[in-house]
């Protein structure tokens, strides 16, 4: 309690005042506090910023700032009662100058004085994700990538990282926490090959809050061609362990897209979870259990060349025959380093198989702009068209050719946005066997040894446990 105090104290977050009349005890919109959102970085910028810098031999720093939010400067008039034993505190109440945790208005109030004190230093937010922060100086590039208190600190100008570090610690109460390795659950470990991305320790801990420490392992996360459903089964009596552990899944595809697919299936049960969906998410553990060390590696030796892959499962679900796509079926690369991907059912009926594929394309051409907008923030620009790779032939001519007719009028506005994008030399579409085609992890279910196939071309790793 005194050290809390103590630290309220450091940063003057209140005065002690009289209660103005007619003041309440509820923060109300458009008074007390008006705003709320805060940016915080993207995942894909993460493991874009690991990419990159793996590939430039740039060291990742990390530090974080304690008690980040009474940094925050108050805009509105806020009012609340002393703590409880706090001094000299008779009939009086604490006017806040600063932010404290649990206002609405917190975490954008410390995102605000955080960009404030940064742009003191010539650093700029990039465009495309507001919570990276660039600075271009005469020897190189800074970066700072900021997860509410939590941040990652590169480039190659590495005097002026150090001077960064020490002028950070003058203005907030720093913790350096050295060189990159553990961040927001995400273990990192470097050698002269890259470095490697895992969450062996988040897994772990997923296992034994299932009870499934001991269980036998499985090769892959689904048996093949499942096909899951609304009535099959017995309802869950409780569904909230099957909803704890499907969140927690969720995450964990962080750093596993080989398990995209399979979360992606069983989250769309939540609200009504059966039998065949629990067993389905204990399959998914028991995978995991014989892959805990799985994850991506950012190769030193890699190109910065961004990639893509796009695919679609045409009337894959059963239930309302919408086809289940890597965002519409994509996947990227930068080099060989995976960086992004996503397994999401569209939110129309697809008409045909062609329909589904181009839909599929336009969805990973928004996603191809935007990686290439961030990546040259970063220090990667891409000076070439980006290459995206189709196994659909019919989609790829849609796409080169100025031509509706009946099948394709209704997708018309998807066709004008990736054929203006392809005059524009931004991307270029390749034909891709379907067993070549990577995004295909993304879609269905497969045998073991194709899935072993698929997630080494994605040039996922498994590194040695730690000794103990």
């Amino acid at each position: 309690m005194a050290d809390e105090l103590d630290a309220l104290h450091k940063t003057h977050t209140w005065d002690m005042i009289t209660l103005p009349p007619g003041k309440g005890f509820t923060q109300e919109y458009g008074i007390d506090y008006e705003e709320t959102f805060a940016p915080v970085a993207r995942l894909t910028s993460v493991r874009s910023l690991l990419a990159v810098a793996a590939v430039r031999h740039w060291p990742l720093f990390q530090m974080d700032v304690k008690n980040a939010f009474l940094n925050g400067d108050l805009l509105e008039e806020v009012y609340m009662q002393p703590p409880l034993g706090y001094p000299d505190s008779q009939n009086q109440v604490c006017r806040l100058r600063r932010a404290l945790y649990g206002l609405k208005q917190a975490p954008r109030a410390w995102f605000a004085k955080f960009s404030s004190v940064v742009a003191q230093q010539g650093f700029t937010p990039s465009s495309y994700d507001s919570a990276l922060f660039i600075r271009h100086t005469s020897t190189g590039i800074i970066l700072i990538l900021l997860y509410v208190d939590d941040m990652i600190i590169t480039g190659d100008d590495i005097a002026g990282i150090r001077d960064l570090q020490k002028f950070l610690s003058q203005q907030f109460e720093m913790k350096d926490l050295g060189t990159f390795s553990y961040f927001l659950g995400l273990e990192v470990t470097s050698s002269s090959d890259g470095y490697y991305l895992s969450q062996a320790k988040y897994a772990s801990d997923l296992l034994s809050k299932a009870g499934l420490t001991d269980s036998k392992t499985v090769s892959t996360p689904l048996e093949l061609n499942v096909k899951l459903n609304i009535t099959d089964g017995e309802p869950l009596s409780d569904a909230t362990l099957y909803r704890q552990l499907v969140g927690s899944l969720i995450y964990l595809t962080v750093t596993r897209p080989d398990l995209a697919y399979a979360v992606h299936l069983v989250s769309q049960f939540m609200s009504a979870p059966r039998s065949t969906h629990y067993a389905a998410v204990l399959r998914i553990l028991r995978y995991i259990k014989g892959t805990l060390f799985h994850g991506l590696h950012f190769s030193a030796q890699s190109s910065l060349e961004l990639r893509t892959y796009a695919d679609a499962d045409w009337a894959g679900d059963p239930t309302d025959r919408r086809s289940t796509t890597v965002t519409a079926s994509y996947c990227f690369l930068l080099g060989s380093s995976l960086i992004s991907w996503r397994s999401k059912k569209q939110s129309v009926v697809a008409r045909s198989s062609t329909e589904a594929e181009y839909r599929a394309l336009a969805d990973a051409t928004s996603k191809l702009l935007w990686l290439r907008w961030l990546l040259a923030d970063m220090g990667a620009p891409q000076t070439t068209s980006t290459p995206i790779h189709c196994d659909n032939r019919s989609a790829i001519h849609i796409a080169h050719n100025d031509v509706f007719h009946e099948r394709t009028k209704h997708i018309e506005i998807d066709c004008h946005f990736i054929r203006h994008h392809l005059q524009q030399s931004a991307l270029h579409l390749l034909s891709v066997s379907s067993e070549d085609q990577l995004a295909d992890v993304f879609t269905k279910s497969h045998p073991p040894g194709h899935l072993r196939d698929l997630v080494s071309k994605l040039k996922m790793a498994s590194s040695s446990p730690p000794c103990v």
